[in-house]
């Protein structure tokens, strides 16, 4: 059965063209600095929000008008594998990721729930065989259901310890089956309301034990898949324990989990972090920490998240310019956890926002080559801490500088000169590199 009729497959057809069901600056087999664009890119399709999601918000219903929403149950599950796989194939994606509810149904009980992801993992195992999309990363839902009101695996009940440690078993096993390239931890509930009621050093505690199990339990049925923590700062919880990359890290440190990690970096939860979306992607680069994206973008008049497709050029390109700079997302990719506007709800309105967010980071990953090609930023950069390059400040970086020769250094200086941090320069330059990428 087919559910989008009427489109074809989704062809590069450059910067002049008027077809909406086209791309204007993806070109996949575009080379790049010895690889081509999707190898450098990696896209990935959010399974939840674009079969599953509905639409709905707090303030109204769904608004969401799918094909395969006729169905119910198993048939649903069964329909939206069939949709999403036409929708990979005509989009040319090569990675889709998904939560175990996304999908298949819980049932009654673990057992029922396992038994109907075994039913819908066949289906989608022999449907890879004839697509080329493969399984980017996959996680469970340890989130939504009622036994999860109180956390996780850092809930105050160890049965609920028990019960999302043997869904995590089975995302595992799931992951292996599939040849996931990575799994994902998201702690949705992973966090506290109120310290009031919270034993913040037992549930720090679970969750490492927890982590470490899982890591176990890869390595002894051989699922040698990227592990990825996707950090976020509250909502649902007012504090949640995977805060941002910096708290994340400090946490793996804590319990000797830094080797096993790495970051799974969504946008819209690093400005809700407080931080810009590129803050996230560096410092966890700068630690050898950075392993995978999802691509969205906030609004910036909105304060929770909003998942929106990237279409900010500056944000997709300040992004590349950090993935780059990292060598590439090695079994990571660019997922996109990214829903249409409760307004666009027609079928068709998900090809557009797949494309438009293929296409900004496109744009972006041209314009950031081209700024490291031509050492742009750079070049300031090292004018700008060159004096760390000779004299005290070698001294300072070497080691070989203690308290006694910095006071001599300092004593000799009867004032000292500060060059300008030249900050509109650069954004002038990233400007006019975007504004000329595909001139």
């Amino acid at each position: 059965m087919s559910y989008f009729n009427e489109i074809r497959n989704i062809q590069y057809e450059g910067a002049k063209s008027d077809n909406p069901y086209a791309f204007k600056f993806y070109n996949p087999s575009e080379p790049i600095n010895g690889k081509t664009m999707e190898e450098h890119l990696r896209f990935g399709v959010a399974y939840w929000h674009t079969f599953t999601e509905d639409l709905s918000d707090p303030f109204g219903v769904g608004t969401a008008i799918r094909p395969w929403d006729k169905f119910s149950g198993m048939d649903l599950a069964k329909a939206r594998v069939e949709a999403a796989f036409e929708f990979f194939d005509k989009l040319q994606i090569p990675y889709f990721c998904f939560h175990d509810v996304d999908i298949a149904p819980e049932g009654s009980n673990l057992k029922e729930s396992n038994d109907n992801l075994d039913v819908i993992v066949a289906m989608i195992k022999d449907y890879m065989k004839d697509s080329k999309t493969k399984l980017l990363w996959n996680t469970v839902n340890n989130f939504t259901h009622p036994r999860f009101v109180h956390g996780a695996v850092s809930s105050n009940n160890a049965d609920v310890f028990a019960y999302a440690a043997a869904k995590v078993k089975k995302g595992l096993e799931v992951g292996k089956e599939l040849g996931a390239e990575n799994y994902v931890f998201w702690g949705g509930r992973e966090g506290y309301e109120t310290l009031l009621n919270t034993n913040m050093k037992l549930e720090l505690d679970n969750l490492a034990r927890f982590f470490h199990m899982a890591k176990e339990y890869a390595n002894e049925i051989g699922f040698d898949a990227q592990f990825l923590i996707e950090p976020k700062p509250k909502e649902p919880t007012s504090h949640q324990y995977d805060f941002d990359v910096a708290s994340g890290y400090a946490f793996l440190q804590n319990y000797d989990l830094q080797d096993t990690f790495k970051f799974n970096i969504e946008a819209n939860h690093a400005t809700l972090a407080g931080h810009t979306f590129e803050h996230e992607l560096h410092y966890a680069r700068i630690h050898n920490m950075l392993g995978s994206v999802d691509a969205n973008q906030g609004h910036p008049l909105l304060g929770w998240d909003t998942d929106e497709f990237p279409s900010d050029l500056y944000a997709t390109t300040l992004a590349m310019y950090e993935i780059l700079k990292n060598g590439g997302l090695g079994k990571g990719g660019l997922n996109f956890d990214a829903k249409v506007r409760r307004g666009s709800f027609t079928p068709e309105d998900l090809f557009h926002a797949h494309i438009t967010g293929m296409d900004s980071f496109a744009v972006g990953l041209k314009t950031a080559q081209r700024l490291l090609d031509d050492r742009v930023i750079e070049n300031i950069i090292d004018e700008r801490y060159d004096s760390f390059n000779h004299g005290i400040g070698k001294d300072i970086v070497s080691g070989k500088a203690d308290f006694h020769q910095l006071e001599e250094h300092a004593l000799t200086l009867s004032d000292i000169t500060q060059p300008s941090g030249q900050l509109e320069v650069i954004k002038s330059k990233i400007n006019q590199y975007l504004l000329t990428t595909f001139a």
